[in-house]
């Protein structure tokens, strides 16, 4: 069994004045190592319009590399403009992957729009910066995966790595929406794509991570990384059918030697909520995201309410094994 050592809260986006596009939520926490600091991406949105509506933006912090808990800016804007109308981030983009190519460091986003049967459908857009990752500029109006034969109800919640030699875009592949007590919820299901380029994308076919939860449990953020011979995932999964109820998400793990292959081990994930009774990560943990730096390595995740109030960070004590 792994164990996280939970060092507190980074962020409370609650804490914020004079950016009204960042009002609440710091979802979705994704990396991006530069000499000095790091640089953290989320996702977050301002406060409801009048008829309940929300809208999502992307944005980042950047902490001290010799102190995470000391944040020495923040946007002062959304990284990247939300799509034109009919496009398929019109009204959000929701979570955001970054990864340093020869040319630029790029952006793998989900974008969603509003729908009528259902709240939302969601896609995968790409995005390029050639200012160190302040601001993104689309490579195209629409998205590089979306709604397919084998993503019936479209896809989202990219994660973007590079591994011997081709980019490997681990995604969930939304399969079906749900009516469960009056309301529409979400089974969506983790899955990869493969590319030479980054670009053009090879599906594979297959869901990677079993179920153990429920027989439609939803699974996100699957962030994988490399050490000591083989592949970790940390991610994080729920049921759809008690959550309201019972806000129960948390982190599963599982591990593999090929990428396409995985064993599900939650009981090594070493991380679950905090038992103090004001703690902001008492009721759930969700989203992780592993990095390595500086011979450490960390794990950034949400709180309640799917990161309302921030996300914390914990160290792993030992090593991946």
């Amino acid at each position: 069994m792994f164990k996280w050592k939970k060092l507190g809260r980074i962020f409370n986006p609650s804490e914020i004045n004079g950016r009204e596009w960042l009002n609440e939520y710091a979802q979705a926490p994704a990396t991006l190592i530069l000499d000095d600091f790091v640089r953290v991406y989320f996702s977050c949105r301002p406060q409801r319009d009048k008829n309940g509506q929300c809208v999502s933006y992307s944005a980042y912090i950047d902490l001290d590399r010799n102190n995470l808990f000391k944040i020495i800016n923040i946007a002062k804007q959304p990284v990247l403009e939300l799509g034109k109308r009919g496009c398929f981030d019109e009204f959000g983009t929701y979570p955001m992957s970054v990864i340093k190519k020869e040319d630029g460091i790029y952006a793998y986003y989900a974008g969603w729009t509003r729908c009528k049967s259902v709240p939302f459908t969601v896609a995968i857009g790409c995005a390029k910066s050639n200012d160190n990752g302040k601001t993104f500029n689309k490579l195209a109006q629409g998205p590089i995966l979306s709604a397919s034969l084998c993503n019936p109800c479209g896809c989202g919640g990219p994660k973007i790595r590079f591994f011997n030699g081709k980019y490997y875009l681990f995604y969930i592949s939304v399969q079906k929406w749900m009516l469960i007590e009056g309301r529409t919820e979400i089974m969506h299901r983790i899955r990869v794509a493969i590319s030479d380029d980054g670009i053009n994308w090879n599906l594979i076919n297959k869901n990677l991570i079993q179920p153990y939860w429920h027989d439609d449990e939803s699974q996100a953020s699957p962030d994988v990384f490399y050490k000591n011979g083989k592949y970790h995932m940390f991610f994080c999964g729920w049921n759809p059918h008690n959550f309201r109820k019972t806000k129960f998400r948390t982190i599963g793990y599982a591990y593999s030697y090929d990428l396409l292959n995985w064993t599900r081990e939650d009981s090594k994930a070493g991380i679950n909520i905090s038992q103090e009774e004001d703690a902001f990560d008492n009721e759930m943990i969700a989203y992780p995201h592993v990095f390595e730096l500086d011979e450490k390595i960390y794990m950034l995740y949400l709180g309640n309410q799917v990161g309302r109030y921030g996300f914390g960070l914990a160290e792993l004590e030992g090593d991946l094994t």
